[in-house]
């Protein structure tokens, strides 16, 4: 079997893994444009059917066919009904976007790859075996990873757009959308939207994702409804079983106020402009005098303040995307001064045991090279959890450890026998130093995001 998995092992399919990776955990989400959308697409068709084809030889031909059809049908509309049947067991999603398909040569280049009899580079033989089978499971992670499901928007305040003259036959809820006719009008009240993951789930990004918000659903619905020009003031009621909503539009976005009843009590009370809440909004209990009045500045929430009928309750603030940067600056500094504290205590450390140093077995050494990754990896995630900028899955989890493994490994190697350590407890300082060198990169990252 090792034999036909040599191929797994060869630089080509170890670069296109490389940059499936890279572009599913970082760069769709630094950069989200056209180059990042397709690169994913270009790097698995090259890399799936070399994998599954290693696995079964045999069937080879039957693969790389097999790949072409599968991947014309996830990208076609048609996938739909399969997608929402294993969505309950089994988080999938993709973008209907049939320019994808211009990465199917890759399949080509795949195929034409396979009969080149490329080797692999690395030696000796028992490091080409174990490589072989770490990059197996890598590019299984990889296959899981890139099918995950996009990160999905909701609203905690109704939100609503008006279309005209909709020729559309079904009403139906669906993607998150449900449909209200009114005469020559079309409302359609959005729960939720479907986006890529932000850096940050907070009040700006979901500005940000409603900026065009009837565009996009015009787009999403592929109906002959247009839109209605700015300047044009509609008042409607729409009623439900549960509510009515008092609504109020400038061309298709809500502008001005939103009054929601419920059993002749309203329940919900705020004002819109141009679709972002603005100024006060009140939350009544339907069943009590609780109330929850939130105050919203340009549509980011500023204050939370919850009252039992008189009573205040409780007050808080909320931070705004400003707030939120100006707070990691402040924890960029106070990792970049831990680095240089556990510089200064590993420094220290050497001074004073030289010439000496510590006396250590092969077997401790190697121990301490594989499995200082892993306390690294915690630490990691101990840090990221203290400065509250943790919120990776479980996919993205596994990457970090991977990309943990693959660089502390190799320095730990260097540390160990070549510098060798001065203390025991120089395994700990390092550990914790190289935890918070990737918890400033990954702060960075966090604050690049937010600043764009």
């Amino acid at each position: 079997m090792y034999q036909r998995l040599r191929i797994l092992a060869s630089p080509l399919f170890i670069l296109f893994l490389i940059l499936l990776l890279v572009n599913d955990f970082y760069l769709k989400g630094a950069f989200h444009n056209v180059l990042t959308g397709k690169l994913s697409d270009f790097s698995g068709l090259f890399i799936f059917p070399i994998f599954w084809s290693a696995i079964f030889p045999k069937r080879k031909a039957l693969i790389f066919i097999a790949t072409a059809v599968l991947f014309i049908f996830w990208k076609s509309e048609y996938s739909a009904g399969l997608i929402q049947w294993m969505n309950p067991y089994f988080g999938v999603g993709r973008t209907v976007d049939l320019s994808d398909l211009m990465a199917l040569p890759m399949i080509g280049l795949a195929w034409f790859y396979t009969k080149s009899g490329s080797q692999p580079a690395i030696r000796p033989a028992f490091m080409l075996r174990l490589s072989t089978y770490l990059i197996g499971m890598v590019a299984m992670f990889a296959f899981c990873a890139t099918t995950q499901p996009r990160y999905i928007q909701a609203f905690e305040q109704p939100q609503y757009i008006l279309l005209k003259h909709p020729t559309l036959k079904n009403f139906d809820p669906y993607y998150g959308f449900q449909f209200y006719k009114k005469d020559s009008l079309l409302v359609v009240k959005i729960d939720y939207l479907y986006r890529n993951r932000p850096v940050r789930n907070d009040d700006y990004n979901k500005n940000k994702n409603i900026q065009q918000l009837d565009q996009d659903v015009l787009s999403i619905i592929g109906d002959s409804a247009t839109h209605i020009p700015a300047g044009t003031i509609t008042q409607l009621t729409i009623h439900t079983d549960e509510w009515t909503d008092s609504l109020r539009f400038n061309g298709g976005r809500l502008d001005g106020p939103l009054i929601r009843t419920k059993g002749n009590k309203r329940i919900i009370e705020g004002f819109y402009k141009m679709g972002l809440e603005d100024a006060t909004w009140t939350l009544r209990d339907s069943s009590s005098n609780d109330r929850v009045v939130q105050t919203f500045v340009q549509g980011e929430k500023t204050q939370v303040k919850q009252y039992s009928g008189d009573k205040l309750k409780s007050s808080s603030t909320v931070n705004t995307r400003a707030d939120t940067i100006v707070n990691t600056y402040v924890q960029l500094a106070m990792l970049t001064l831990a680095v240089a504290a556990m510089c200064f205590l590993l420094y220290r450390n050497k001074r004073k045991a030289i010439p000496t140093g510590l006396q250590l077995s092969l077997l401790w050494k190697l121990l301490i090279c594989f499995v200082s990754p892993l306390v690294v990896w915690l630490f990691y995630i101990g840090i990221m959890l203290l400065l509250m900028n943790y919120d990776e899955d479980i996919f993205e989890a596994i990457a970090t450890a991977i990309f943990v493994f693959i660089a502390v490994c190799p320095l730990m190697f260097i540390i160990v026998f070549a510098i060798k350590l001065a203390k025991e407890i120089d395994v700990f300082w390092y550990c914790l130093l190289f935890a918070l060198l990737l918890s400033i990169f990954k702060t960075y990252a966090i604050l690049e995001a937010l600043s764009s």
